[in-house]
């Protein structure tokens, strides 16, 4: 390659050299032509020295190369996995006689820990510190190339039932939980347990459809209790997304549960064998539009729930529903108001109300100050009035949560 250039430069300059120039003109021009072929004899040689760098350092066959799993981002995950921990400090002012809250607490630190397996899997797992200690609150294995179009989910998970349960607790727009979270399923905690989840997209020529299945080892708090082997819980759920103009979309679902309960089960015995089933319809409209995105937008949420639980009294059927809506007014700035009614689960003629404004401001994206004025009325006549703030903060990079 070397001696191709050299005489194709050799030959350029006795082509210009030849011409019938005046004696000093050429002189000139012969020493500008020195100099060039100078100039590229100098980068010839140092780029044929690169190469030989590079052929010297690169990987012998009998020592092959780690793979490469789409970019070199995430090559370097391979053994370094995505870390972030988020904090949660959580504070209470005011009087509430029947479920009281700590004045002041490190309600939770969530730590995470996310990266690519193989060309075929990823890990996502959600470690809770809380006062009364650590929990994994999710972990689990994603298999997103099945054949068929599914995507399949091993581990840990928070069931796909409604919008809220899906949510960690520094994600969602409000300080605490709805009170039909907490009457009907299983309220912080939710419905999440040790199972399987598959999920497939449903294709049609209308809008985005999505369907979800879910079988868990049958324990989530209060609300399924696992007795025997047999005793899983199952989960469904199909959602719909549609775009209504360039700056409002509607998302649509409707989910159901079931899954034995704890009625049957007195001094860890298990003398009876009854289940719950739930239902949940739930639709979010979101509107931001493209010209002033980083300063307006509305968030509009709402969950309808049906409660069917058997137990020795016969079948309790209770009902519950919240209302919210959320509007930034600033680019750092988002008011916010919500209503809450529900029965509870084991009791239907006892019902709770509840109604709450907010005041959130985000100093950055790591970081949100929030107030939350807060009035429940309690079955039986007690009412509650609080003032709730919460800090949270995070540092390292987490990983985007379900849309």
């Amino acid at each position: 390659m070397r001696a191709s250039y050299l005489v194709v430069l050799g030959l350029i300059a006795s082509v210009l050299l030849g011409g019938a120039r005046p004696a000093s003109a050429q002189t000139s021009e012969v020493e500008a032509l020195r100099q060039e072929i100078d100039a590229l004899r100098a980068r010839l040689v140092a780029l044929e020295a690169k190469v030989a760098g590079a052929q010297a350092a690169a990987p012998s066959a009998a020592a092959p190369a780690l793979p490469i799993y789409g970019t070199s981002s995430a090559a370097s995950k391979i053994f370094n996995p995505d870390i972030a921990v988020i904090g949660d400090f959580l504070g209470a002012a005011g009087r509430n006689r029947v479920n009281p809250s700590p004045a002041l607490e490190m309600h939770e630190a969530e730590a995470s820990f996310q990266a690519v397996v193989d060309p075929y899997a990823r890990a996502d797992f959600f470690l809770a510190f809380g006062e009364e200690g650590v929990e994994i609150e999710e972990g689990y294995l994603t298999f997103g190339t099945l054949p068929g179009g599914l995507l399949a989910k091993i581990g840990k998970l928070r069931a796909p039932f409604g919008k809220v349960n899906t949510l960690h607790n520094h994600a969602l727009p409000w300080s605490d939980r709805p009170i039909a979270t907490n009457n009907l399923v299983n309220g912080e905690e939710g419905i999440g347990d040790a199972g399987i989840s598959v999920a497939r997209l449903i294709p049609n020529p209308w809008i985005f459809l999505e369907a979800t299945g879910q079988v868990s080892r049958g324990d989530s708090g209060e609300l399924f209790r696992s007795s025997r082997r047999g005793d899983l819980s199952y989960v469904g759920r199909v959602r719909g997304y549609q775009d209504l103009s360039e700056s409002t979309n509607v998302d649509l679902g409707a989910s159901y549960a079931r899954g034995h309960n704890t009625a049957g089960i007195v001094n860890d015995e298990d003398v009876g064998r009854f289940v719950t089933d739930l239902w949940g319809v739930d639709a979010t409209l979101r509107w931001r539009p493209l010209r002033r995105a980083i300063y307006n937008s509305f968030i509009g949420r709402s969950e309808l729930l049906w409660s069917r639980r058997d137990q020795f009294g016969g079948r309790e059927k209770a009902f519950g529903y919240y209302v919210s809506g959320d509007y930034q007014f600033g680019r750092r700035w988002f008011a916010g108001a919500r209503y809450d009614r529900s029965e509870r689960a084991d009791d239907a003629s006892l019902r709770d109300d509840g109604g709450s404004l907010l005041l959130t401001y985000w100093p950055s994206e790591f970081s949100q100050v929030r107030g939350q004025y807060r009035r429940t009325s309690y079955a039986g006549g007690e009412n509650a009035n609080e003032f709730l703030f919460q800090f949270m903060f995070s540092i390292g990079a987490h990983g985007a949560h379900p849309f």
